[in-house]
């Protein structure tokens, strides 16, 4: 039988916070988790959801920033999701997180909390440099599995799931989801927890039209210098797309929101 949770803390980047499923209303970020506080909570009033997570935080800020309010608040659910950020940096070194990586699910573990991980899906055919990312990607995916294993928290394997190759679950930046991406990565964590979902979340989306040879070309330029470009440029002076960001949920309170709280069918 399904745990029956009152509570849930998102911890992590931009994966978390939502990046790229606009609300509907315009004000922010929506995003798989908060897809998932609204099915938890279903028609309990004193359900309570806390989505601390903000883009580009690197693993060492996320735990020095989230983690320890996520402790504090003592809930029954905390996701985290962490570390993408910091495998696109030449300074990543897999060993030291993988170390703190453990550290950190045993100390939410130890809360009493369900914790939920992620399998990182295949996004490096996407990427510059995909194919220094792919070791890294692989063996990342097969530490947390092994994190998650020992500490008893539930692992998300979006890397087993061959339909995150469809673009169409991933934004115009092709690093983010898509609201097709997130609300699939919703099914997925619900799934997992024996909650039931909203079938269509988890419907396979038709495939892309093809594009022409030149359409591709121009598609491509387009994203280099609208997408690409700027991200080299953070990197090369030491910003984040997270600055002047704070998280949208910082406080564990219950649901007042129609696009985080959608009606059950």
């Amino acid at each position: 039988m399904a745990r029956q949770y009152g509570s849930f803390v998102a911890v992590g980047d931009s994966f978390t916070e939502g990046l790229d499923d606009p609300r509907p209303d315009g004000k922010g970020y929506r995003g798989w988790a908060d897809l998932v506080a609204g099915v938890l909570a279903g028609d309990d009033t004193d359900f309570r959801y806390a989505n601390l997570a903000v883009r580009g935080r690197l693993f060492d800020n996320i735990v020095a920033e989230q983690v320890p309010l996520a402790v504090a608040m003592k809930p029954d659910l905390i996701s985290f999701a962490g570390g993408g950020n910091d495998a696109l940096r030449r300074s990543f070194d897999l060993d030291v997180l993988v170390e703190r990586f453990d550290r950190t699910i045993e100390r939410l573990r130890a809360t009493g909390a369900d914790v939920i991980l992620f399998r990182w899906a295949d996004m490096t055919g996407r990427m510059p440099g995909g194919k220094m990312l792919r070791p890294r990607v692989d063996t990342f995916n097969a530490a947390i599995q092994s994190v998650g294993d020992r500490q008893g928290a539930h692992v998300v394997s979006l890397w087993d799931d061959p339909e995150f190759a469809n673009p169409r679950l991933w934004g115009i930046d092709r690093l983010h989801l898509s609201p097709a991406g997130h609300r699939r990565v919703a099914g997925h964590v619900l799934t997992e927890l024996g909650v039931e979902c909203d079938p269509d979340w988890l419907a396979a989306p038709p495939p892309p039209e093809e594009l022409s040879w030149v359409s591709r070309k121009a598609a491509d330029a387009m994203w280099a210098t609208q997408h690409l470009a700027p991200w080299v440029k953070r990197r090369l002076t030491g910003r984040s797309s997270g600055d002047m960001v704070t998280a949208k949920r910082p406080e564990l309170a219950p649901l007042n929101d129609a696009w985080t709280h959608p009606p059950r069918r």
